[in-house]
């Protein structure tokens, strides 16, 4: 297995096995943020598109989802970068 390989398959497993209404989920939140939107607004909007998923946001959550969020968007980010080397 190589180097590529390695990053991968461990960028999986921090990710975690999520259904298809997570991945969807998570995509609506990074790209929220994306757009400059905080993680709270990002997260209400995502809720609002796909509610059997919704989030709930307290003061002892933020950062912890702060930091999720943060990853997948860097992630994701690489992810596309790989493929384009493909």
């Amino acid at each position: 297995m190589n180097f590529l390989e390695d990053i991968l398959r461990l960028g999986d497993e921090v990710v975690g096995d999520r259904t298809l209404g997570e991945q969807k989920y998570d995509r609506e939140v990074v790209r929220w943020m994306r757009k400059g939107k905080s993680v709270e607004r990002a997260v209400e909007k995502a809720n609002h598109k796909y509610p059997d998923e919704a989030l709930i946001i307290d003061v002892d959550t933020l950062h912890t989802l702060q930091a999720h969020y943060e990853y997948l968007a860097d992630h994701e980010a690489i992810m596309e970068k790989l493929n384009k080397l493909k």
